[in-house]
């Protein structure tokens, strides 16, 4: 699936340290330290109601790591995904009246315009779940030859041209514990209690009869009627939701991976369940950092769209709205807080906008403050744990000063904070 244009990032000298992230899995800062490539994988959109200030918020925060990694001298292997057949999406489209797949085309079109838009570098491989369908089939045959996955009777399931009716697959928790290098929880640190309470809102079946754990996530949906399917050697169906991002995370990046990212409603059960099915797979563990974006509030409730308190970026936009105001805004929270929309953070980013381009625009005579030394500082804010608020901060102070190479510090809040003056 083609991503989206580019960004142009200007070279500037010296460089960044190696970043430090906040690792979900032991709870503390890790250094993001590639052995060779700094690889990436960031969970992509289910593509209705795109893009929101919550889905915004996570690529950019991704997009912050990729310009530390480029500026600390790193090549970037990134891939996303794009989950274009799943149960939400097949409702939407259900009830819109819209076929699923025209729905799922439209809305990544928009994403692609809203992230062109706001400057996020793109992956280098953005692929579509129905388009390594046959991928994930095999990989969900493996599981069940490796007695990893198991058959629940399905009986509203359709009956094949053989006469055989088809069932769900489940992944085997306990069996992938003994075989492979995962635990349940090893990347969450959640307790079963809580795993239970988010399996249920997440899309999970923990009453499903016939499951040998009430944990166990669906990785192939036998064929009903009136849903899309596809054949495999387990039957004809579709993949389950967590299965689809470990076959696209082996294939594009392989196993051990620098850094998997995502908003953190995907803690658990995706990013758990994904690095279960993954090293139950390939033997070893998905990724090195498990990195999670904090969740955007509107009008007093986590923007969903469930609820239907969306803010969009392309609505914004259509607004007359500065793309570049709308970073500066989402830069002005740290990637990993919990936050509420209010725009007072837009009124901010404008007024910030407009400062920096009378203090550092083209055109402006040299001022008093060293360039270089607020390069470097900016540096630091950024390789620890992604400090955009402290960058912008550090970047304000020399407002009324001014700096003496301004074309210098353009680049840098160019090639850094993705900002363009």
């Amino acid at each position: 699936m083609r991503a989206w244009p580019r960004p142009e990032i200007p070279a500037l000298p010296g460089h960044a340290g190696v970043p430090r992230l906040h690792d979900t899995a032991t709870g503390s800062l890790v250094e993001a330290r590639p052995t060779d490539v700094a690889r990436l994988y960031v969970c992509g959109i289910t593509p209705y109601d795109a893009t929101h200030l919550g889905h915004a918020t996570t690529y950019l925060a991704y997009d912050t790591l990729q310009r530390i990694w480029l500026d600390a001298g790193y090549s970037v292997h990134y891939a996303q995904n794009v989950t274009d057949i799943d149960d939400p999406l097949l409702e939407r489209a259900a009830a819109t009246g819209v076929e699923w797949k025209e729905l799922a085309l439209s809305q990544v079109e928009l994403f692609r315009e809203d992230m062109t838009a706001l400057g996020i570098i793109p992956p280098d491989e953005y692929v579509a779940v129905t388009e390594v369908i046959d991928e994930i089939a095999e990989a969900v045959c493996r599981l069940s030859d490796a007695g990893i996955a198991y058959a629940v009777d399905t009986p509203d399931a359709l009956v094949n041209d053989a006469g055989v009716r088809g069932t769900d697959l489940y992944f085997d928790i306990a069996a992938a514990e003994e075989s492979a290098p995962w635990r349940l929880g090893d990347e969450s640190n959640l307790d079963r209690e809580t795993m239970l309470t988010l399996f249920a809102e997440r899309g999970g079946d923990p009453d499903r009869a016939g499951k040998r754990d009430k944990l166990d996530p669906l990785v192939w949906r036998a064929a009903r009627d009136g849903e899309p399917s596809w054949p495999s050697r387990v039957g004809d169906g579709r993949p389950g939701w967590h299965i689809e991002c470990s076959v696209i995370a082996l294939m594009e990046l392989g196993t051990d991976f620098t850094v998997q990212g995502g908003g953190s409603d995907l803690v658990f059960p995706h990013h758990d369940m994904s690095a279960g099915h993954a090293a139950a797979l390939s033997g070893h563990p998905l990724a090195g950092v498990y990195s999670h974006a904090g969740m955007v509030a509107y009008q007093g409730e986590k923007m969903s769209k469930s609820l239907g308190n969306l803010v969009l970026v392309s609505g914004l936009r259509a607004d007359g709205i500065d793309p570049r105001a709308i970073r500066l805004a989402l830069l002005s929270q740290h990637y990993r807080t919990d936050w509420e929309w209010t725009g007072t953070q837009l009124d901010e980013a404008v007024l910030r906008q407009t400062r920096w381009g009378v203090a550092f625009g083209e055109h402006v005579a040299p001022g008093s403050a060293s360039s270089a030394e607020l390069i470097e500082n900016i540096r630091t804010a950024l390789v620890t744990d992604l400090d955009t608020p402290a960058a912008l901060t550090l970047i304000d102070a020399a407002v009324p000063v001014g700096v003496d190479d301004p074309a210098l510090l353009r680049d840098a809040i160019d090639a850094l904070l993705g900002i363009r003056l």
